[in-house]
């Protein structure tokens, strides 16, 4: 399974609200977004592929299980991730975690 597989289904295994990019018109959604390739090379050739990227929750529920949902999917898929922040949006009414992430191919 590729890094991009290994994501989208990290995702859907919790929710189908989910987007790449762009929010979602919802009280509830994932969006996810690779940021940069982290490969490792040797002898001139790519040995490993992998992609960092990120992923914030918007939410309106207070102490949302797809928090808890997300993280134990990128456990059983192996990908590597830290949760980064967690931080309530005064103006949108909106509680906003963020993940940073790191998948591999293979």
């Amino acid at each position: 399974m590729d890094w991009h597989e290994k994501i989208v289904a990290a995702h859907l295994a919790v929710t189908d609200r989910v987007s790449h990019n762009r929010r979602i018109k919802s009280s509830r959604y994932f969006v996810w977004q690779e940021e940069a390739a982290k490969d490792f090379e040797g002898d001139g050739r790519h040995l490993e592929r992998a992609m960092r990227g990120s992923t914030d929750l918007f939410t309106k529920m207070e102490r949302d299980p797809w928090a808890g949902d997300l993280e134990r999917q990128f456990d059983r898929l192996g990908i590597a991730w830290k949760l980064n922040s967690v931080q309530y949006e005064e103006e949108t009414g909106f509680t906003h975690y963020e993940w940073l992430w790191e998948a591999y191919t293979g």
